[in-house]
């Protein structure tokens, strides 16, 4: 076959760039799939966008364009704000919308406990970090990690090697955390030790604040859809309410369940049901590998006899607000029990609580049952 006449050649290239200024180039039609995409979420959901997130649109747009056409140049974001103010939204908006194959969406607290158990069973090898990201990520372009925060120095030391690692490979992070970068690891003793993170977050990570007057958690129209939200907080679980309500016993002796190599306490567990004291789960050394291994097997929990947070140790307020990240991120159904009304249990000062708060306000509240006449 002869070569195209110049003539001819000229021409097509001609009609190519017409059509690529009409429709715009492949990266500007990414961008504004983006932007669609959002605008249609929020006015299904009866949502107007704040100025904070549509900058983060604007910039998820951008750095979409860059991922889908192997452009040089994008940049991980780092979304961070109080609760309530649509960061898990924008992450399952982008989520959602981008068309990348080799994409990855976990809750922080599930990718870390499989980071654990993979360097574990893997430690013999020369760098079981590596290998275990190897068996996790694969081919993976996009990592999206919700909730992130850091608490513990020995999890520390370990992000601070993961974000390398992650960095590296030249895989686009997408995070939300209550935390700007500074504030994460507050505790002195320990937040010196952490600053490479920081700096290394700062160095690879376009970080943007995602604010507002509202709590969208809070809007009637939050979290339909969701099993979570569907759940209930019933007090104060006396003998009539649990009588009218169908409500577990008080007196229900508790039963031997295997989590793992480990045995735990549970007041309940009916096939796809688990029932635990808040004393059971929260007061002893539970994990959220644990809470993690249970959500697989159980889609419904009861926590009973929730006391005041304030009343108990900042260990088990901890583990409190571990457990409900948890069932929150695994959308499972939520029947909590209390003496009190919810306002008056949830006081504290475990430095997560807020979110804790926000989430366990979307449940439907119960108050004392009326005696019958």
């Amino acid at each position: 076959m002869g070569a195209v006449p110049p003539k001819r050649s000229w021409l097509k290239g001609q009609l190519q760039r017409l059509r690529i200024t009409l429709q715009g180039s492949p990266g500007q039609q990414s961008g504004q799939h983006i932007h669609e995409h959002f605008r249609h979420k929020a006015s299904q959901q009866g949502y107007t966008l704040s100025h904070s997130q549509q900058r983060v649109i604007q910039s998820m747009g951008d750095q979409a364009a860059r991922l889908e056409h192997a452009c040089p140049g994008h940049r991980s974001l780092y979304l961070h704000g109080a609760v309530g103010r649509g960061k898990s939204w924008l992450l399952e908006g982008f989520y959602q919308a981008i068309t990348l194959p080799g994409k990855r969406r976990l809750h922080f607290h599930d990718f870390f406990a499989q980071l654990h158990q993979g360097m574990f069973r893997l430690n013999d090898r020369p760098d079981p970090l590596r290998a275990t990201l190897d068996e996790l990520l694969k081919d993976c372009r996009l990592l999206c990690f919700d909730e992130f925060h850091v608490h513990d120095i020995g999890d520390a030391m370990l992000i601070a090697r993961l974000f390398k690692a992650l960095f590296e490979r030249k895989v686009f992070l997408l995070v939300t955390s209550n935390y700007s970068p500074e504030g994460l690891l507050p505790n002195p003793l320990y937040h010196q030790r952490f600053l490479p993170v920081i700096n290394l977050i700062h160095a690879h990570m376009q970080v943007m604040e995602v604010g507002g007057p509202h709590d969208y958690r809070s809007q009637a129209q939050s979290g339909v859809g969701q099993a979570f939200t569907q759940g209930r907080y019933v007090w104060p679980g006396d003998a009539n309410q649990r009588q009218a309500l169908q409500l577990p016993a008080l007196d229900r002796p508790p039963v031997e369940l295997s989590v793992g190599a480990r045995q735990l306490l549970a007041r309940m567990a009916d096939e796809r049901t688990i029932c635990f004291a808040f004393s059971d789960i929260c007061e002893h050394p539970t994990a959220v590998m644990d809470y993690l291994e249970l959500s697989r097997r159980f889609d419904t929990w009861i926590i009973d006899k929730l006391p005041n947070l304030q009343d108990c140790s900042i260990a088990a307020q901890q583990r409190f607000i571990n457990l409900i990240d948890v069932l929150y991120d695994q959308d499972k159904h939520l029947l909590l029990i209390g003496e009190q009304p919810l306002r008056d249990c949830l006081g504290g000062s475990a430095s997560d609580l807020a979110r804790t708060r926000s989430r366990l306000g979307q449940l439907r509240e119960l108050g004392p049952t009326p005696c019958p006449a």
